[in-house]
């Protein structure tokens, strides 16, 4: 049987991490060793937006190290990953090219939404408990020392995601000096902490009634887990978590240090996480509790498995992006019949010029989420639907793409009724790169094409075929309807033309003839 040796390295916001696994296709994946270093990165980002060169030094020791637990296990293959505490420095770029010269590692740094969907796979790694809890209304609860991210899962399908910059480190050190004034630090945290979450609540949860919670985060889910009931995964009722909360509030840091087993520096980030997981399960009235113990460095395992084909998930993750951008469409009132019309259009041109436009499974889902998305500027304004568009998308996470990524769907969007701009234009003051720009211009040529024939929202046609002819070099959409298809034909040779210039296919309507 065939097993890869697989090591996922967190470099996260008060710790760094390494969990090596055994990865195989009869038996998943097994974790062999866990290896964690406290260094408190966050705590300069933070409060300056820098990290100091003895801090720096400190990492690149640990990395070092880690590097040579590496060797030792023969690890096959590895992922080092970053969170907000690099991410949220002033100088990411110099941080990674003095990591990668001492070390010789390539660190990857997330973005938050790329940060939580690993998370989340990480849950979902326990499969058949995760897809029997996420049938009825569950959220995710993500507590990371930057911010708290909230996913909303209902009929196996992802609601919504919001992300709360309330971390535990963060608040820590907002109210370090508020904490060494009173005896009711508690309470002051569930006062600040209380705004927040009143506001998720009015805007994203209205009147649902969460029947589960999901709580991820470090050092919190080792106290309950220790009084959790015995199975897959650690669960706990209301009133269980609600009583073990208590008397967790009740401990001194030095009771509840000896208690957990961890260092003094430790426990001061677990009172802000108990307080944040307190809140929301007393906001929303969820009665049951589950904690499933995985952190980042599972879901880079579980990724790197999914993708080798080693390990075969039931649940559809790429399911789960395209969803968030539907209820993103939802709640800025695009048509829903005009946006399903133009996307089975989208994705026909797409699946039939495979040969043509050299594109690839991920960059069909980027097309998908540019269509879901390209009407809904309308909603702030009517005159400049494209530019509007292009800023709600850079301005709103979808879970699972990374900020690249947003950024292309957002151009593709943008240049859909505007003139196509030049590489210059396009990629002034951001990361995007040639290709990225071949490649708006491509989910652009097909968006335009697919959105034209649908301009008038009334699904004129029905029953389309298209057949892509390259003899003759045309792509030819024949469509079956008996109305005045007019206005679509007048507009439809505009976008051809651009379609034409970016993949050397002319795209031609034919309407079927009628008996």
């Amino acid at each position: 049987m065939q097993i890869t040796t697989f090591a996922g390295i967190d470099i996260g916001s008060y710790e760094v991490g390494m969990k090596i696994f055994e990865l195989s296709p009869r038996k998943g994946m097994k974790e062999i060793d866990y290896i964690r270093y406290n260094i408190e990165l966050g705590k300069d980002t933070y409060a300056s937006g820098k990290i100091g060169n003895e801090l720096l030094e400190e990492l690149c020791g640990v990395l070092l190290d880690f590097q040579r637990i590496m060797r030792e296990y023969q690890v096959d293959a590895y992922r080092v990953c970053a969170t907000s505490a690099i991410r949220e420095t002033r100088d990411v770029l110099l941080i990674l090219d003095k990591i990668r010269v001492r070390t010789g590692l390539e660190v990857e740094v997330l973005s938050n939404s790329e940060q939580r969907f690993l998370g989340y796979k990480s849950i979902a790694s326990t499969e058949a408990a995760f897809q029997s809890m996420i049938q009825n209304s569950t959220a995710i609860v993500d507590v990371g020392g930057g911010s708290i991210q909230i996913s909303l899962f209902d009929k196996d399908a992802l609601v919504t995601t919001q992300n709360l910059r309330i971390g535990a480190l963060r608040i820590r050190e907002r109210l370090a000096e508020v904490e060494s004034r009173t005896t009711h630090f508690a309470s002051v945290l569930n006062e600040m902490i209380g705004n927040e979450l009143r506001s998720f609540k009015r805007l994203y949860l209205k009147e649902r009634k969460l029947e589960n919670i999901i709580l991820t985060g470090d050092y919190v889910s080792q106290f309950f887990r220790r009084h959790a009931r015995e199975g897959l995964a650690a669960v706990l009722s209301r009133e269980e978590f609600m009583e073990l909360y208590q008397k967790a509030t009740s401990l001194t840091s030095t009771q509840m240090a000896a208690h957990l087993g961890l260092p003094m520096e430790h426990v001061s980030l677990i009172l802000p996480s108990l307080v944040l997981y307190h809140r929301f399960i007393e906001d929303t009235g969820a009665e049951s509790i589950w904690l499933p113990g995985h952190n980042l460095s599972d879901g880079l395992a579980y990724d790197y498995g999914e993708k080798k084909k080693i390990l075969k998930s039931p649940h559809n993750f790429e399911n789960d992006i395209v969803e968030a951008a539907k209820n993103i469409s939802k709640r800025y009132q695009s048509s829903k019949s005009h946006i399903a019309g133009t996307e089975y259009l989208a994705l026909t041109i797409f699946d039939r010029m495979k040969g043509i436009h050299g594109m690839g499974k991920r960059e069909r889902l980027l097309l998908q989420i540019a269509v879901i998305l390209h009407d809904c500027g309308k909603y702030i304004n009517m005159s400049r639907t494209a530019e509007c568009s292009y800023s709600i998308i850079m301005a709103t996470e979808i879970i699972g793409l990374s900020h690249r990524e947003r950024e292309i769907i957002a151009n593709a969007v943008r240049f859909n009724t505007r003139e196509f701009a030049s590489f210059e234009e396009v990629t002034f003051a951001s990361g995007l790169e040639r290709l990225d720009y071949l490649l708006i211009a491509k989910i652009s040529a097909i968006l335009r094409v697919a959105n034209a024939m649908d301009r008038s929202h009334k699904q004129k046609f029905k029953n389309v075929k298209v057949t892509l002819k390259e003899k003759e070099r045309e792509l030819v959409v024949l469509v079956d309807t008996v109305e005045d298809i007019s206005l679509e034909r007048g507009l439809f040779s505009d976008k051809a033309e651009f379609f034409e210039t970016v993949f050397s296919i002319r795209p031609v309507i034919r309407q079927k003839k009628q008996l």
